[in-house]
C-alpha cells in the first residue's frame, strides 16, 4: 500500500497478537466513526499514534502492548474509545531481584563481511570518522576566552589545512565550585578525559585551563596514563601564566598552539577500514509512539548487521530501559554481564530517590502528546534500538568502551547527556531517532537523524537523514530502511555530510555530574 492510499483508509497498527490496544497510522488522526478494514469502529476522535481499544476492557484489566503490559484501565474502557493517559494506572517498577541472567542463548547470526568505509586510522587501532582538532577546556571560566579563540582559527587558519575537518571546543560548565573529591567526581571528571581522546580527535590532546580551578591538567590527564598520539602529555595553555599580558595576548598563545596541532592533524588521510571500526551510538528524542514501530526497530536491525561486522553499538538511557531490565538480564553473555546490568540500575534508582523523584519523571509533554502515555510504553519502544544480539558489556557514566558487539553503555536519558557520555565512550557515529523532531546535533561526531514519520520527514525535510516513517505507510518493511541505514551509516563515516554538520548545527556537550556543587 502506498502513502497516499495509508492516508485514505483507517488504519492501526498493533505490535503483538495478545495486544488489547493498537496506534492510530493516519496523519492528522481520525475522527468519531471512522471503521476500520477489520470492523472495528471509533467511538470517540482518536490522534495520530495515539491509542484505541481493540476490545472492551474492565476497570483493572491489563492494558497490553508490545505484549507488555504498560497499565491497568483505571476505569472501564469500551471498544474502540481512546485510550487517554489518564485511563491507565501505571505499574510499581520490576523489582531488581530474581531476574533472568543470561538465560537467552539465540543462534549466532552469520558474520557480515566485505563492508568497509574510508577513515582515519589513529596510532591506538582506533579510527575516526572525521579529522577534527578538539580544544579540552578545565573549567568553565576559559569558555569565552576558548571561543574567541575558535572563531580566529577557523576564519585564519583552519583553510591552510585542507585535511582538518573543523576545530571545536570542548567547552563544559565543569571544573571548579564543585565537590571534586567527592566519589561521584569521578563520573565528570574521567567523561572530559575520554571525551579528548575521542577517535575523532586523532589522539592530538590540547588543554586550555585558567590555573586556579580545582581540576587542574595534572588531575584530568595523570602524567603516562593516558595514551595520546603526540607521544607524551597533552598540550596546555594556562590563562593565568605571567607571560600572558591582556586578553590577546591568551589569544596568540591558544593559535599558536593550535597550529602546531593542525600542522599533524593535517597530515592523516582517509583509508579503508572494514566495518568492524565503527564505534556507534544509537538514541532517541523527542520520541513519540511510532518510534517503537519504525525507526527504533530499524535502527534495531542495523544494530545486529553492525554486530554482525564486528562493529561496536552502544545503547543506553537508564530510564528508558528500566522496565524491561529483565529482557535485557536475559540476553547477557554471562551473569557476570547481567549483574553489571543491575548494578547500573540500582545505582540509578537510588540516584532518582535521593531526588524525590522515580522513572515516571522521564516522560515528556511531547512524549504524551506523540501517544505515549508512560514510561513503561516508552521502554518498550526504546529497547528496540538494540537490535536481537546478546548484551557482551556494560559501562558505567564516562568510561570508555574497550571491545566489540552490542553494549549497554548507562547513561541518563537526557539527549544532550547522553551523547556527550556516548561521544566520551568513543563513538565514531551516532544515529538519533525522532517522532517531535529535534535539530539535535554533535559537533565532535556525525549525527544521522532518523525520522518515525512521513510528515515529521516532509516537514523537515533539511534536518532529518532517514525518513522510517515509511514503515508504517506501507511503502518500505523494516529490513528495508535497516538496510538503508546500515549503506548511510557507511558513507557518513567516509565523510559524506549529514544535514546537522550541513547546517553546522550542535549541542552543547553537558556533564554528568552527581556530586555536590559547593
Amino acid at each position: 500500500m502506498n502513502k497516499r492510499d495509508a492516508a485514505k483508509i483507517p488504519l492501526y497498527i498493533s505490535m503483538h497478537e495478545n495486544d488489547n490496544v493498537a496506534i492510530i497510522v493516519n496523519d492528522g488522526g481520525l475522527p468519531a466513526g471512522a471503521v476500520f478494514p477489520s470492523g472495528l469502529t471509533l467511538i470517540e476522535a482518536v490522534p495520530q499514534g495515539h491509542k484505541v481499544t481493540l476490545c472492551d476492557l474492565a476497570q483493572g484489566a491489563p492494558i497490553i502492548r508490545y505484549n507488555v503490559t504498560i497499565g491497568t484501565a483505571a476505569s472501564a474502557i469500551a471498544k474502540g474509545s481512546w485510550v487517554k493517559e489518564a485511563l491507565i494506572t501505571m505499574p510499581p517498577a520490576r523489582v531488581l531481584t530474581d531476574l533472568p541472567m543470561a538465560t537467552h542463548k539465540p543462534a549466532p547470526l552469520p558474520a557480515l563481511a566485505g563492508h568497509t568505509f574510508e577513515g582515519f586510522r589513529n596510532a591506538d587501532g582506533s579510527v575516526g570518522t572525521r579529522n577534527i582538532l578538539a580544544i579540552t577546556t578545565t573549567v568553565q571560566c576559559v569558555a569565552g576566552v576558548v571561543e574567541h579563540a575558535v572563531k580566529l582559527i577557523k576564519s585564519e587558519l583552519l583553510p591552510h589545512y585542507p585535511n582538518v575537518d573543523d576545530v571545536i571546543g570542548l567547552e563544559h560548565s565543569y571544573g571548579c565550585g564543585v565537590a571534586i573529591d567527592a566519589p561521584d567526581a569521578m563520573i565528570p571528571i574521567r567523561t572530559v578525559r575520554n571525551i579528548s581522546l575521542n577517535p575523532n580527535f586523532g589522539g592530538q590532546a590540547m588543554v586550555v585551563s585558567l590555573g586556579c580551578e580545582k581540576l587542574q591538567p595534572a588531575r584530568l590527564f595523570p602524567k603516562g596514563s593516558i595514551p595520546i598520539q603526540n607521544g607524551g602529555d597533552p598540550v596546555t595553555v594556562c590563562l593565568q601564566d605571567q607571560q600572558h599580558i591582556g586578553f590577546q595576548s591568551m589569544v596568540d598563545s591558544i593559535m599558536q598552539t593550535a597550529k602546531g596541532q593542525l600542522e599533524k592533524l593535517n597530515l592523516r588521510r582517509r583509508e579503508t577500514c572494514p566495518a568492524s571500526d565503527l564505534v556507534v551510538g544509537v538514541q532517541c528524542g523527542g520520541s513519540d509512539a511510532f518510534s517503537g514501530v519504525t525507526a527504533n526497530p530499524a535502527v534495531g536491525f542495523a544494530t545486529d548487521l553492525l554486530v554482525r561486522a564486528g562493529a561496536a553499538v552502544m545503547f543506553s538511557e537508564v530510564t528508558e530501559v528500566r522496565d524491561g531490565i529483565d529482557q535485557l538480564t536475559s540476553r547477557a553473555v554471562s551473569a557476570e554481564v547481567a549483574e553489571a546490568m543491575v548494578r547500573e540500575m540500582a545505582w540509578y534508582d537510588n540516584y532518582l530517590k535521593r531526588g524525590g523523584v522515580d522513572r515516571s519523571a522521564n516522560t515528556t509533554p511531547g512524549n504524551k502528546a506523540g501517544g505515549l502515555s508512560n514510561i513503561v510504553e516508552k521502554a518498550m519502544g526504546s529497547i528496540v534500538k538494540s537490535g536481537s544480539s546478546p548484551i557482551s558489556g556494560v559501562l558505567a557514566p564516562g568510561e570508555k568502551l574497550q571491545q566489540k558487539g552490542l553494549i549497554y553503555a548507562a547513561t541518563p536519558a537526557s539527549d544532550f547527556i547522553c551523547g556527550t557520555l556516548q561521544v566520551a565512550a568513543g563513538m565514531n557515529l551516532h544515529i538519533f531517532t525522532t517522532g517531535r523532531g529535534t535539530p539535535y546535533g554533535l559537533a565532535a561526531v556525525p549525527v544521522i537523524k532518523v525520522a518515525t514519520r512521513n510528515e515529521l520527514a516532509e516537514r523537515w525535510h533539511d534536518l532529518m537523514d532517514l525518513n522510517a516513517g515509511r514503515i508504517a505507510s506501507g511503502e518500505a518493511s523494516i529490513a528495508d530502511i535497516g538496510w538503508e541505514l546500515f549503506h548511510l551509516m557507511l558513507s557518513i563515516a567516509s565523510g559524506k555530510k549529514t544535514w546537522a554538520e550541513h547546517w553546522k548545527l550542535h549541542n552543547a556537550l553537558v556533564l554528568f555530574n552527581p556530586a555536590p556543587v559547593t
